[in-house]
């Protein structure tokens, strides 16, 4: 029997994670509606909009739901991902991965000017695809860490938490 892996995305970051996890899982790419803000501006909000994902996939595989957004912590701005397994008894596991401060720049476009930072970074770095790509991650570390690498990170500790659940 195959065994099946749903990602509540189409992004080729977020795919190409579950596809290097999941090497002996039949991975499955759906475009879902995270229903939360498409900058989501707390953990609170980037934790809501992995569960939302992970919930709208079908429940005849594992459903992985995954997020980005950015986070206050005294009075800085950090980029934050957080990503969601549901397993097929309908079991919730969470785990949250990177975080880097962001430059001032990225504070004022979020909050000032209501800008997404994929737009943000866009704009200040001549190319619409960085999400796609390196991602702001990517930037920020001088392409030490890539946005590829932070959410293989997230999947790992989701799969690695489901399968210390199947053990017991």
């Amino acid at each position: 029997m195959i065994k099946k892996v749903y990602v509540a995305s189409t992004n080729e970051a977020k795919v190409k994670a579950c596809k290097e996890v999941f090497n002996d899982y039949q991975v499955i790419s759906l475009k879902v509606d995270s229903l939360v803000s498409s900058q989501p501006k707390s953990d609170e909000e980037t934790i809501k909009g992995a569960l939302n994902r992970a919930k709208a996939l079908p429940k005849d595989g594992l459903r992985i739901g995954l997020e980005a957004g950015v986070n206050f912590h005294d009075d800085r701005l950090f980029l934050v991902n957080w990503g969601v397994l549901i397993d097929e008894e309908e079991n919730v596991y969470y785990a949250g991965g990177t975080r880097i401060e962001l430059p001032d720049f990225v504070k004022k476009g979020i909050f000032d000017e209501g800008k997404e930072l994929a737009d943000i970074m866009g704009e200040t770095f001549h190319d619409q695809n960085i999400r796609l790509k390196q991602g702001a991650i990517g930037i920020f570390t001088n392409n030490q860490i890539k946005r590829v690498d932070i959410f293989i990170h997230i999947v790992k500790l989701l799969y690695g938490e489901y399968l210390y659940k199947m053990k017991k």
